[in-house]
């Protein structure tokens, strides 16, 4: 079902699969950052038939076939994504109990949240291919994504996913994490007060991130984590390896709200 909210006068592309939040709990996907609604593929769905819950997902400002954003991006976009737009859907959309679920920059843009808010309505966190601070070998592919941008069919085939926000989603992503002043972020210091349980998965050979990502949530987290790593070669666990994807996440999802709270899915 389509879905569609506002936030700060922008219109936000929305899709929700399953249950509606007043029937089940809410698994909310924030996607990565050149993501939107359809690059998610089936996923959502798959994960709402696997699941039992509820599945929202949305498209960020200037992403997919939302409402455009101007450039360029402050290199605080993703606290500014977590603190000002995620809580205005959540609470347009009416969610009452809800895990986020995270992948690359949406991965750190539910870390930050969760880090900084104390919100009953968030149960869990699912953090798939994570960052919390930058890595050269990141950076590393980010540059390649420009000259393939620039040279190659990148912009082409991204712009069957975000229509006339092609340049926006790209340039607003690839120039920030590329500014020398973003070389030294790092939101490690949130993990410590994030309060519900994580679950993060991730590739072996993550071509934007290593295992030091993972390292760091163990360090720092003081509430439970796990950790699945997936065989795959990719930087999308839900793409490369779907299957074992829905499988990690249904698990956790029943663990958290079945076995600890006494929740249903329908």
């Amino acid at each position: 079902m389509q879905r569609r909210f506002t936030v700060g006068g922008l219109k936000i592309e929305a899709a929700w699969y399953g249950p509606q939040p007043d029937a089940a709990p809410t698994l909310v996907l924030l996607h990565e950052g050149l993501g939107c609604v359809g690059m998610w593929r089936d996923f959502p769905r798959r994960l709402a038939e696997r699941s039992g819950y509820g599945v929202l997902v949305y498209s960020r400002p200037g992403y997919g076939r939302s409402d455009p954003v101007a450039l360029p991006r402050s290199l605080n976009y993703m606290h500014q994504e977590a603190l000002e737009v995620l809580p205005t859907i959540l609470d347009q959309a009416d969610i009452r109990k809800a895990i986020l679920i995270g992948h690359s920059d949406g991965a750190s843009i539910a870390a930050i949240y969760a880090g900084s808010r104390q919100d009953f309505r968030i149960r869990g966190l699912v953090l798939i291919a994570p960052h919390f601070f930058v890595e050269e070998m990141g950076l590393q592919e980010i540059r390649a994504a420009k000259a393939a941008y620039e040279a190659g069919d990148l912009r082409q085939r991204l712009s069957r996913y975000h229509g006339a926000n092609v340049d926006v989603a790209f340039w607003g992503w690839n120039g920030a994490w590329l500014d020398p002043a973003f070389r030294g972020w790092r939101i490690d210091d949130a993990l410590a007060y994030i309060r519900v349980p994580i679950l993060m998965i991730q590739n072996l050979e993550d071509p934007y991130g290593t295992a030091a990502q993972i390292k760091a949530a163990d360090q720092e987290a003081t509430c439970p984590v796990e950790v699945v790593m997936l065989a795959g070669a990719g930087h999308s666990p839900q793409l490369d390896d779907p299957d074992a994807t829905l499988e990690a996440i249904a698990a956790f999802v029943d663990h958290v709200l079945v076995t600890h709270e006494g929740l249903r899915s329908t």
